[in-house]
């Protein structure tokens, strides 16, 4: 589940299903938000990543804010795992009875927090087929960086070429989420869906870019509670 950034208790500029608690929102009304993504996905209990822009992962069996890391898996049903965005891209991965959620902006994409996310959930599910769902980020023309930042993503990411564009304004541009599925496909990840929407251009998702103090969506994924145990 990919949410946006109505549905919540948040007042402006975080209105209204604003997930992070970083960002100086109200943190009951951060709470209230984060208990409702968890039941519309059928969970009890929710974990919610604080990303560091880096590539390890955490696999976590309890609720709470997990610290240090860009990816989580769990084998535990009714877990919701939480990854959040305002223009990074988030990823929902799913492999036998085992789930996982991905941060990556365009230093996760140079570090390889996906393709990390993958090994980690393989050797926790022992499933080797995983399925994606990749929720909505800032596209390529819509995020200029300097050129400096540009020559670290050529010189040092396998998948520069998916991901180096030109910008709107004619500078260098990064598309993290052709880097990102570009990353998925190199890993063999099958994309079931994918949210094709421009943080910077959908006033119905946050974006840092376009408000800088803004709120943050994210993307969600539970273990079932039935005796299947499938998500």
């Amino acid at each position: 589940m990919a949410t946006g950034r109505s549905g919540g208790v948040s007042a402006p500029p975080f209105d209204s299903l604003n997930l992070a608690r970083h960002v100086g929102d109200d943190v009951m009304c951060v709470q209230t938000n984060l208990d409702r993504v968890a039941a519309d996905i059928g969970a009890q209990r929710w974990a919610v990543l604080d990303a560091v822009h880096g590539a390890d992962v955490a696999v976590v069996s309890s609720s709470g804010v997990v610290t240090g890391v860009d990816a989580l898996v769990t084998s535990e049903s009714g877990l919701a795992l939480i990854a959040l965005g305002a223009d990074c891209v988030t990823v929902a991965l799913a492999a036998g009875s085992s789930v996982a959620v991905v941060h990556a902006g365009w230093t996760g994409l140079v570090l390889g927090a996906v393709p990390a996310a993958v090994v980690a959930l393989r050797e926790e599910s022992q499933c080797d087929e995983v399925v994606a769902v990749v929720g909505p980020a800032i596209c390529g023309k819509c995020y200029p960086v300097p050129r400096e930042r540009a020559e670290r993503v050529h010189e040092q990411c396998a998948v520069a070429d998916a991901a180096l564009v030109v910008a709107a304004n004619g500078q260098p541009g990064i598309d993290v989420t052709s880097g990102v599925l570009a990353q998925l496909d190199d890993c063999g990840v099958t994309v079931v869906w994918r949210d094709v929407r421009c943080t910077a251009e959908d006033p119905n998702l946050f974006s840092y870019r376009r408000d800088g103090r803004t709120g943050r969506h994210g993307i969600a994924i539970c273990l079932s509670t039935d005796t299947s145990g499938q998500g």
